[in-house]
C-alpha cells in the first residue's frame, strides 16, 4: 500500500512539473498599435528552425508594437525544445488569441492539444501560416482529426488543413535548399496592398516550394528561384516564378470568415532580409485586423541577439534549450552551443 501511495505522489509531481513546463514563452508589450491584442505562435517543424523564427518575430511585435505574444514549442518530456516533436504544451493560450501564427510540420498532437487548435478554427480566428505549415499535420486515417492531415482525400476537406485553410498543401520543392535561394517579387497589381507597405525587395535563403493557392486567393508576391545563395544571383530561367505569399479566408463552424496570410518561406535565416521580415510583420498586422496601422517605416529591428542557425555557418543551438532560456528582451534567440 505504501508503494502505491508513493507511486501516486510521483505521478502527481510529474503532472505538476508537466504543467510548469507547459507555460508559454510570453512577451508582453507595453505600448503600440497592438496593445490589447494577443498573438499565439506555434513552432514545431523538423528542419527550418521555426523555434528561432517565431520567438524573434514575437519579440518584435511585442516590444516595438505592444502586442502580447505567446510562443509555444514542440517539447520533449524534459521540457526542452525538440523541433518537430508532436507535443506542444500550452495550447489553451489559443482561447484568448486574436491571431494564431503557425509554423509546424507533419504534427500529430494529443487530443487535448488538437482540440484547442480545432476550437480556434471553428470560431474563424485569423491565421498566419509559414513554410511547412502547408503540411503542418500528418494524422492517421483512423483518427478523429484525420481530415486536418496533409493530403486528406475526403471531398468535404480535400487536401487537409493546408489546402482548405492556408490555401495549399505539400506540393513539392521548387529549388534546392542551400543551393538555390529565392527572390520574392511584388505582384504589380497588388503593390498598394497594406501587407506590402514599405517593402521594395524581398529575398529568402530557402529554396522554393511549388504552390497554386486554392481560389479565391490573392497572390501578393511571386517566388523566383535563383541560381545561387545571394540576393543578386541570376534567376533560374528554367523555373518560372510561382506564388510565394498570398491572402485568403476560410469559414469556421461559427460562420465567421477568418483572415489568412500564407507564405511558403520563413526559415530563421530568411528573416534576416529586411524586406521579407517586414512582410511577415505586416502580415500579422493585417490578419489581426490592424491593416490601417501598418506604417511603411514601422520599427522591425530584432530585439536582443538573434542567432539563426538554418543557414550554413550559423552555428548550432545549445543542446537542452528550453523556452525559458529565451525569456525577456535581452536573452539570445537562440542560445548557441559553445
Amino acid at each position: 500500500m505504501n508503494r502505491v501511495r508513493y507511486l501516486l505522489v510521483v505521478l502527481c509531481l510529474g503532472a505538476s512539473l508537466g504543467k510548469v513546463s507547459a507555460k508559454p514563452l510570453t512577451y508582453e508589450g507595453a505600448n503600440g498599435a497592438g496593445k490589447g491584442k494577443h498573438i499565439v505562435f506555434i513552432a514545431s517543424d523538423h528542419e527550418y528552425k521555426s523555434e528561432e523564427t517565431l520567438p524573434a518575430l514575437a519579440r518584435i511585435l511585442a516590444r516595438h508594437h505592444g502586442f502580447k505574444c505567446s510562443v509555444l514549442f514542440g517539447l520533449n518530456n524534459k521540457g526542452e525544445i525538440a523541433p518537430g516533436q508532436s507535443n506542444v504544451p500550452g495550447m489553451e493560450a489559443l482561447e484568448s488569441a486574436d491571431l494564431m501564427v503557425v509554423f509546424t510540420r507533419f504534427q500529430n498532437w494529443p487530443d487535448d492539444q488538437m482540440q484547442h487548435f480545432v476550437d480556434y478554427l471553428d470560431r474563424g480566428g485569423p491565421i498566419v501560416g509559414l513554410r511547412t505549415a502547408t503540411h503542418g499535420f500528418q494524422i492517421p486515417g483512423d483518427s478523429k482529426w484525420a481530415k486536418y492531415g496533409n493530403g486528406f482525400n475526403g471531398k468535404e476537406y480535400q487536401g487537409g488543413w493546408g489546402r482548405q485553410v492556408l490555401g495549399e498543401k505539400w506540393a513539392g520543392h521548387y529549388g534546392g535548399n542551400h543551393r538555390q535561394s529565392t527572390r520574392l517579387d511584388i505582384v504589380p497589381a497588388e503593390k498598394d496592398h497594406p501587407i506590402l507597405r514599405g517593402i521594395k525587395t524581398m529575398w529568402a535563403q530557402c529554396g522554393g516550394y511549388r504552390a497554386a493557392p486554392l481560389e479565391p486567393s490573392t497572390v501578393l508576391a511571386m517566388a523566383q528561384p535563383l541560381e545561387g545563395m545571394t540576393a543578386d544571383s541570376p534567376p533560374n530561367e528554367k523555373m518560372p516564378p510561382v506564388p510565394g505569399a498570398w491572402t485568403r479566408s476560410y469559414q469556421g463552424k461559427s460562420g465567421k470568415a477568418g483572415k489568412v496570410f500564407t507564405s511558403t518561406y520563413g526559415a530563421s535565416n530568411d528573416i534576416l532580409d529586411e524586406g521579407y521580415r517586414r512582410l511577415l510583420i505586416n502580415g500579422c498586422f493585417w490578419a489581426v485586423g490592424l491593416e490601417d496601422e501598418i506604417m511603411p517605416d514601422a520599427q522591425i529591428a530584432f530585439v536582443g541577439p538573434f542567432n539563426p542557425t538554418w543557414g550554413r555557418g550559423g552555428g548550432r543551438r545549445k543542446p537542452g534549450t528550453k523556452p525559458s532560456d529565451m525569456a525577456g528582451w535581452d536573452t539570445p534567440v537562440v542560445p548557441l552551443a559553445k
